[in-house]
């Protein structure tokens, strides 16, 4: 696996030491390998995360989201009773997955579907963090005319 050094970040971005650290660590943790998964964006503000869990049924599965973290977690039970392999290449294993979220990052659904676990989140920003315009001098800008029916119409001179 290839480093990356990624103390050249922290001089360069100011204020955002916690996006260095984060990708730091996702550098650091991209060598836990099972399962396999994909991270999508899906829309301006809505992404999906595909997780292969190919013989995980429903139950065995948990999905949960804590302080900005992801975590999906798979526990089969055993079923090795009166079973005699001659090869075994299916992974049964447990696992547990963790992927931090960015803030206001919430998950919209999750769905099972052929193997692959499926969740969608979307970026919900609150309306007091939206950008909003401020008035110079306490000036308001000045409101666009209004048209109700037909062409907007500038007042002419009376001769």
């Amino acid at each position: 696996m290839t480093n990356f050094d990624t103390s050249p970040l922290y001089r360069t971005l100011v204020g955002f030491d916690r996006i260095a650290s984060l990708m730091d660590q996702a550098v650091r943790n991209d060598g836990i390998g099972y399962p396999p998964f994909n991270i999508e964006q899906t829309g301006e503000l809505a992404y999906k995360v595909e997780i292969a869990v190919a013989g995980f049924s429903e139950a065995d599965l948990v999905i949960e989201t804590r302080d900005n973290t992801l975590l999906v977690s798979g526990k089969r039970q055993p079923q090795d009773e009166g079973r005699k392999f001659l090869h075994r290449g299916i992974a049964e294993r447990s696992f547990e997955r963790r992927f931090q979220l960015a803030d206001h990052v919430v998950v919209s659904g999750a769905r099972l579907e052929n193997g692959l676990l499926t969740i969608d989140l979307v970026r919900e920003v609150p309306e007091a963090l939206k950008p909003r315009r401020i008035a110079i001098n306490g000036q308001e800008p000045a409101p666009a005319p209004q048209v109700i029916e037909g062409k907007a119409t500038r007042p002419t001179k009376a001769a």
